[in-house]
């Protein structure tokens, strides 16, 4: 349940005003919402220009203070309001308004998909290169043509120097940093996984790096579940395609480990075809 909006903290405002309006922000996380006069007071601030000249690494702590809140929706709520957001973060402020097909429950608000998703990320106390992976992971789809949507056709190559760019602005870690980049790339083919294509799921893995790094793997797995979910209308007690993955590694544990090369992907391919009592999968290795 939410909170009543704390006090706008007016003394720190005016010792530091772009600070203290962000730090006031962050506090939003906890659960609070920002009734209209607090806006208002956000929103003087950010007019005479109290954000502009922040150091972005100012900024990210903020930010990240924020992001590792219960909830991260009020901050980025407050400051979208406020046209803070806009200012420090225009890439995610530009999906707010743009339509994302989904095949259920059906077409969402790029925006308030971002929203949702990082409550559910909070809810899961999920870390911060999972809640910044999913803050960055669709910057790319913000101007996809129109005459595509709510398609968003080609959207990595727009989105991969985006995530580079706030990487570098705020000086984020390398966790944070990597993560992004492989959601960006990896979580839509994450929620299209089938069980009739055994093939391109050992290749996934592979590519994931799921073999050598599964603490890696399970953070991708998190941020996929937490855009499934914030799609909304979903009552699934997990996340069905981690579920999936998650049998398919661990069919390719009895995979004899002195297979090399194309031996060893066949052998995985083969131990997730009967793992998913698939009969489909020697043409489709990837």
């Amino acid at each position: 349940m939410d909170h009543d909006s704390p006090p706008f903290p007016t003394d720190l405002v005016q010792m530091h005003p772009g600070l203290g309006l962000l730090r006031f922000a962050a506090l939003l996380s906890e659960g609070a919402d920002a009734d209209e006069e607090t806006l208002d007071a956000m929103f003087e601030q950010m007019e005479i220009g109290a954000v502009d000249r922040l150091p972005p690494r100012d900024v990210w702590l903020e930010l990240e203070r924020g992001l590792m809140g219960r909830k991260p929706s009020t901050m980025l709520h407050a400051l979208r309001a406020c046209g803070v957001l806009e200012i420090i973060l225009p890439e995610v402020h530009a999906l707010f308004g743009v339509p994302q097909i989904a095949d259920d429950p059906g077409e969402v608000d790029l925006g308030e998909l971002l929203l949702r998703s990082l409550d559910e990320a909070a809810s899961i106390a999920a870390p911060l290169d999972v809640r910044y992976a999913l803050l960055t992971m669709n910057v790319g789809k913000s101007d996809s043509p129109k005459e595509h949507l709510p398609a968003h056709y080609r959207h990595m190559e727009r989105g991969a120097p985006r995530v580079a760019a706030i990487s570098d602005r705020f000086g984020v870690s390398a966790g944070c940093r990597d993560l992004a980049r492989l959601a960006l790339y990896e979580c839509e083919r994450v929620h299209r996984t089938s069980e009739v294509r055994a093939g391109p799921v050992a290749a996934m893995l592979l590519r994931l790096d799921a073999f050598d790094n599964p603490g890696r793997f399970a953070r991708l797995m998190s941020v996929a579940r937490c855009d499934y979910f914030g799609h909304g209308g979903r009552s699934e007690p997990v996340y069905p395609k981690a579920r999936l993955l998650e049998r398919a590694l661990a069919a390719c544990a009895t995979v004899d480990a002195t297979a090399t090369g194309d031996e060893l992907m066949s052998a995985r391919a083969a131990a997730i075809a009967l793992a998913f009592r698939s009969q489909r999968w020697s043409d489709d290795l990837a």
